[in-house]
């Protein structure tokens, strides 16, 4: 594991919400192995998983609050004596928030303001939180940017342009420290491969590993910048201990600033698993944009971010652990 700070975090205390899902645990992971004086979770359970809190009970300065971010006294308790907040609590994908837009809003905006308002009030050093790149919407341009965004397309993207316009508010209304970032189409181990709203990398190895119909919406033609977890990782640990004043009240782009088509994608993890079995096409799914590559300068200078994995790189890691599973 790569070291992303040069901070002594020995005497400092973390609070990651939804840290028993894909992107939280691994903060987690990394701050434990790090040496952090304490990492507290909340998380719900609903999209994270339980073998994700198992992974680290051995750890004396671990711990775990099963709550939920709609409920203000739950994140209260949670932000007490915390430090520096990462806040990656949300129901994600695009086709669950176009389903059911009335429970994105209530987890992704209601229990946003519930996070960011308990840590606001227990006084915490930094806040960092989750945003994605579904918020440039329908703007053209290639890479994106982030002054520069498009219409939304889906309740997804509202709630997370949400999120941002609120944290904006909370820097220049109470001096919050706090940093955005736009996660790209983050993969990694530890991605749930099962269920209606599964991401396309874990649901692309689990049927070339088992030989069932694998699906790509569209014609696979449409691109992606595909970002390892640790690169999401780097970006919080970054986020969380930056001191440049300028660095706050910003959002950032977190990636590769490289991108790949499904097809390609498809192909590459046939060749990593050995299995030339070919994808059914079928329709493209409703809010998803064409194109998609990250300008991540920004986060470079400001934050000191340099993508550790390139997508290949993370590829291989991952196609290499979900074998074992």
């Amino acid at each position: 594991m790569a070291v992303f700070h040069t901070q002594d975090i020995s005497r400092k205390s973390f609070l990651v919400t939804g840290g028993a899902g894909f992107i939280g645990s691994h903060i987690v992971e990394y701050l434990l192995k790090n040496g952090a004086d304490k990492v507290r979770v909340l998380d719900n359970l609903a999209t994270g998983f339980n073998a994700n809190v198992e992974l680290f009970r051995s750890y004396p300065q671990y711990e775990f609050i099963n709550g939920d971010i709609r409920e203000f006294a739950v994140c209260k308790q949670a932000c007490e004596g915390i430090d520096h907040v990462t806040h990656q609590a949300a129901l994600g994908s695009v086709p669950r928030s176009v389903k059911d837009p009335v429970t994105s809003n209530e987890v992704n905006i209601n229990g946003f303001v519930n996070v960011i308002t308990a840590a606001k009030d227990a006084g915490v050093k930094t806040f960092v939180y989750a945003s994605s790149s579904s918020v440039y919407g329908d703007e053209p341009n290639l890479p994106k940017r982030e002054g520069l965004t498009g219409n939304l397309l889906s309740p997804y993207a509202v709630t997370k342009r949400t999120n941002e316009l609120y944290a904006a508010v909370f820097h220049k209304l109470y001096g919050m420290k706090v940093i955005g970032l736009r996660y790209f189409n983050v993969f990694g181990p530890r991605q749930d491969p099962d269920g209606p709203y599964a991401a396309v990398i874990p649901l692309f190895i689990k049927g070339i590993k088992n030989g069932t119909p694998v699906y790509i919406n569209g014609d696979g033609g449409q691109t992606r910048d595909f970002t390892f977890v640790e690169n999401a990782v780097q970006a919080n640990i970054k986020g969380m201990l930056a001191e440049g004043e300028a660095a706050f009240g910003e959002t950032y782009n977190v990636a590769v600033g490289d991108n790949f088509s499904v097809n390609f994608l498809y192909n590459a993890i046939g060749e990593l698993l050995g299995n030339a079995q070919p994808p059914l096409y079928r329709e493209p799914r409703s809010g998803d944009i064409r194109n998609s590559l990250a300008d991540i300068s920004k986060a470079g200078t400001q934050l000191g971010y340099a993508p550790a994995y390139t997508f290949l790189e993370g590829l291989k890691v991952t196609v290499e652990y979900f074998k074992g599973k």
